[in-house]
């Protein structure tokens, strides 16, 4: 069995991907600026943002002594980050010009243990098939995927009507590469 980590997400997917690793957590917030410098590199964002909320948590809860785990993820297409949508309208715009390519889903994870610090990303590429605008619609009108990067989920019904195939990690895509999590836990003990 595993140590008791902190988890510095709000996220439902990635608090339920740790409940299904019988991964024993508990979840600690901090505010975080999700700003990042605009001359980063795409594949460094997410890992930049992760280490920005596990360092807020450190910070304003110093008494923690178990690994505190932070994530972000963002979706990635023609090398443009595409983040949340602002409302439907903007998440209709997302999956458009998602529909009938590939994009990447890149989850930047930062877990601090004592003077410890692991930091990696995982590179998940997805390809939809076109989809109708009728298909978006009903997407967006029934799942609301407002606190989605790229303004979906694959565990939800566009994920499992619309996706096409993926390479890499399905996990990677909810939210949380959780195996690889796994196994980086294990070197800090």
């Amino acid at each position: 069995m595993f140590q008791h980590i902190i988890l510095a997400s709000q996220s439902p997917r990635r608090k339920q991907l740790l409940e299904w690793a019988e991964q024993p957590f508990e979840i600690i917030l901090a505010p975080t600026d999700e700003n990042y410098p605009e001359e980063m590199r795409i594949e460094d964002v997410p890992v930049y943002i992760a280490r920005n909320k596990a360092t807020a948590v450190k910070a304003k809860h110093s008494y923690i002594t178990q690994p505190i785990l932070a994530a972000d993820t963002v979706v990635v297409l023609n090398n443009k980050i595409i983040g949340k949508p602002a409302d439907a309208d903007d998440a209709m715009q997302i999956l458009k010009s998602l529909s009938g390519n590939t994009h990447k889903v890149v989850t930047g994870v930062v877990i601090m243990y004592k003077e410890n610090e692991i930091c990696f990303s995982d590179t998940t590429h997805v390809t939809f098939y076109e989809l109708t605008d009728e298909q978006i619609k009903f997407y967006v009108d029934k799942y609301k995927p407002y606190d989605k990067a790229g303004a979906y989920a694959i565990q939800e019904w566009i994920g499992v009507t619309g996706i096409k195939s993926i390479d890499g990690d399905f996990y990677n895509v909810m939210g949380l590469p959780v195996s690889r999590v796994l196994q980086q836990l294990q070197t800090l003990y």
